[in-house]
């Protein structure tokens, strides 16, 4: 009787699919809390989060991905380049973050933070960079959040912080092709066809058969 692998993908194993992390190696030293800028507005540090992705059950799983730290994370690295193990906690939350999404578990208080991906994402799409006018203007539109921090543009235009034209790079179809590309489905399961298909009634380029 052939074996069948009934192994269910671990948090863990779905983890090291997207990431290449392997977070079972994590041996829980705390050098990425300890240099986190950001940790004082996270619910859970990131050797938090490392452990509970080590440990993968239900109600791990549940308060990974509902925690406010996925979404307080900026991507410094800070926590990737303090690593002993040379592991990337950055590239974890990653992973969590889409989980999260792909899940519907987006925390409310953290969804203006998805806006402002989403923003981020669309002006470089357009204007191959990140172009500070359109990128405002669209996350402003997303989150209908116009003014609570309104005053600070009038700073902002006299310090050149926000041009007024939109900077543009060249190659913008090659950026664009570059998102498409990244959304369409995945072609690796799709079985290969040979380019010469060996039929019997068929004859090769020499004319044999």
């Amino acid at each position: 009787m052939a074996h069948t692998d009934t192994h269910e993908k671990t948090l863990a194993d779905k983890i090291l699919e997207r990431t290449g992390v392997d977070v079972r190696e994590c041996y829980q030293c705390g050098k990425c809390t300890a240099g986190c800028p950001m940790v004082q507005f996270m619910d859970l540090t990131p050797s938090q989060v490392m452990r509970l992705a080590q440990i993968g059950d239900r109600d791990a799983i549940r308060t990974l991905l509902a925690s406010q730290t996925l979404w307080s994370c900026v991507g410094c690295l800070t926590c990737t380049q303090r690593c002993p193990k040379d592991l990337d906690p950055a590239a974890v939350m990653d992973a969590l973050r889409e989980i999260a999404y792909e899940e519907g578990l987006v925390p409310d208080a953290q969804k203006n933070v998805l806006k402002f991906h989403e923003a981020f994402l669309k002006t470089v799409e357009h204007t191959g960079r990140m172009s500070e006018v359109p990128l405002t203007a669209l996350y402003k539109t997303l989150s209908r959040d116009f003014f609570s921090d309104v005053l600070l543009a009038p700073a902002m235009l006299l310090r050149g912080k926000l041009p007024l034209v939109p900077r543009v790079i060249g190659g913008r179809k090659e950026v664009r092709r570059i998102f498409k590309r990244c959304l369409e489905p995945e072609q690796s399961e799709r079985p290969v066809q040979p380019e010469h298909p060996d039929h019997p009634d068929e004859k090769t380029e020499e004319g044999r058969p």
